[in-house]
């Protein structure tokens, strides 16, 4: 049998992700075309949008799904609060760097090697000046 923190867990996570999946669906127009209990979600939804924010009421509905699915999983007793995510430590965090741009080439240049190309003469090549840096015609 699964721990009650990892049915709670798993409950939680299928409960954000339906809910949201559900909103979506009701704003695209296909209310009726959803299961009972998930227009039962929404529609208790839509009523608190009239007195509380949608922020608010988003975390109501995730946490009536959660409940939910919680029972369904097979958790017994209270359901659990979810964790709140530890702050972390700025020092210990690597930032993302993004790669570096590709260099624009000029219209003629050739993405190959120089050096293993037949076509290209060995030698100086005071021509080859016109195009970019890495202009290789």
């Amino acid at each position: 049998m699964a721990s009650s923190s990892s049915i709670a867990k798993k409950a939680r996570t299928k409960a954000e992700a339906d809910f949201m999946t559900w909103l979506m669906m009701a704003k695209l127009g296909s209310f009726d075309d959803l299961p009972s209990n998930a227009q039962k979600f929404l529609t208790s939804y839509r009523a608190r949008l009239e007195m509380l924010s949608e922020a608010e009421s988003t975390v109501l509905a995730v946490r009536e799904v959660y409940s939910a699915y919680y029972s369904e999983m097979g958790g017994v007793g209270a359901v659990p609060e979810p964790q709140s995510r530890k702050p972390t430590n700025d020092r210990n965090v690597a930032r993302l760097q993004r790669p570096a741009k590709p260099h624009p080439r000029c219209i003629g240049c050739a993405q190959f090697d120089r050096a293993s190309d037949p076509k290209i003469p060995q030698g100086p090549a005071d021509f080859r000046k016109r195009g970019c840096s890495d202009c290789r015609i």
